[in-house]
């Protein structure tokens, strides 16, 4: 079993910045990646980025590219996600989650096994 736990959401000003974390705990020997997802009101959860926990490989949404950066710490146990240059439209829940095997699609919701409680990221303009 895995537990992911994300911290570093609240609110910000558009142009500014957050850094979520997500430490796991549990099975982390069986992770191949990370993901981030975000989920706003009336809309549904969308990927974000993410990185391969056995390279370091990252991934990234359009949407998000040149402003946000994933990376991972060296005992491969906890996540990050730099958040820059925030827009309004970046505002939603943020979700973290795990694919516990190989070579699954790694932009696709529902290739995660688990999945944190999310964190809210509020940008104001």
């Amino acid at each position: 079993q895995v537990q992911l736990v994300e911290s570093g959401g609240g609110l910000v000003q558009a142009g500014g910045s957050l850094r979520l974390s997500c430490t796991a705990s549990g099975r982390t020997f069986s992770w191949y990646a990370m993901g981030w997802f975000r989920q706003a009101p009336g809309k549904v959860r969308e990927f974000v980025t993410a990185i391969s926990w056995t390279d370091g490989s990252t991934y990234y949404a359009d949407s998000v590219k040149d402003r946000f950066t994933i990376s991972r710490n060296n005992a491969k146990t906890t996540g990050y996600l730099q958040m820059n240059s925030l827009k309004p439209e970046d505002t939603a829940v943020y979700y973290c989650a795990i694919q516990s095997k190989p070579w699954r699609p790694i932009r696709t919701l529902n290739e995660y096994d688990y999945w944190g409680q999310g964190t809210q990221v509020t940008v104001s303009s």
